[in-house]
């Protein structure tokens, strides 16, 4: 449950400290006394936070103070829509603009300054679909690029690990990755192919950008996913959930699970 007092919005928050400050307000906190700077719905909930706060020794200096810093904190957080966006593949209907899927794969790529995550269950057309990144590596040689990728075993083939990743390599840089633009660095994972005689996928498909932008999709970096078929997913400006997203992969990564292949 949501804390009460981060229910508030800043205006009420600075309005609480102020009344705290100059003891308009003081404890016991009443219900009746902060209705008129919390509203009936809330002053309850808040009633009983300032009484606990109060019991566990915060003088009401130090209450006022940690309700301006509350207030300040909640101001300076930029609204959930502005942090994330949705993105869709598939025909517009209901007067719905979401941006596309591959409009936003593409200015990914193109914008990128210092590094590139990509993690992918199906890859087809590729060339196509990762244009964009490989010109960007031509125009920055410095970018870290580096992408995860799923190695499909077909039904029936019995084939080693290691020949499976090697053929699926080989197709990757003849007929997946743009021509005349650097190779990534493609990991993948081998056990994963072999655990228990039941092969595991790796189904997700994000990318990370720069540690700073995360997409999240269910489209996969095929043609028909990226301008064809119906996907959802979502675009999310936050250093801590890059971060997280990329401590995942480099997790996998420490402990051998996955393997560099190119």
């Amino acid at each position: 449950m949501k804390d009460p007092l981060l229910s508030l919005a800043p205006s009420e928050l600075r309005a609480l400290a102020t009344s705290v400050r100059n003891r308009r307000v003081s404890p016991p906190y009443s219900v009746l006394g902060l209705q008129r700077i919390v509203g009936q719905d809330a002053a309850g909930s808040v009633s009983s936070k300032l009484d606990l706060l109060s019991a566990s020794g915060m003088s009401s200096e130090a209450l006022s103070v940690c309700l301006e810093l509350a207030a300040d904190a909640l101001s300076s957080r930029p609204p959930l829509e502005d942090l994330v966006d949705v993105v869709t593949t598939g025909p517009e209907a209901g007067g719905v603009a979401n941006r596309s899927t591959a409009v936003v794969v593409s200015e990914l790529f193109r914008g990128a300054e210092r590094s590139v995550l990509v993690a992918g269950y199906a890859v087809y057309q590729g060339q196509k679909v990762f244009q964009a990144l490989g010109d960007r590596m031509v125009q920055h040689p410095q970018l870290e690029t580096r992408m995860f990728l799923d190695v499909p075993r077909k039904q029936g083939d019995t084939s080693a690990a290691d020949a499976l990743i090697a053929r699926f390599v080989q197709q990757f840089k003849s007929s997946q990755w743009p021509n005349g633009t650097p190779l990534p660095n493609v990991y993948c994972c081998g056990q994963m192919i072999t655990q228990n005689g039941k092969p595991g996928s790796l189904h997700a498909k994000c990318i990370v950008v720069d540690g700073e932008h995360v997409f999240v999709s269910s489209a996969n970096f095929t043609e028909a996913a990226q301008e064809r078929n119906i996907e959802v997913g979502l675009l999310v400006q936050s250093r801590a959930v890059a971060d997280r997203v990329c401590r995942f992969f480099d997790a996998l990564l420490d402990i051998g699970y996955f393997v560099r292949t190119i």
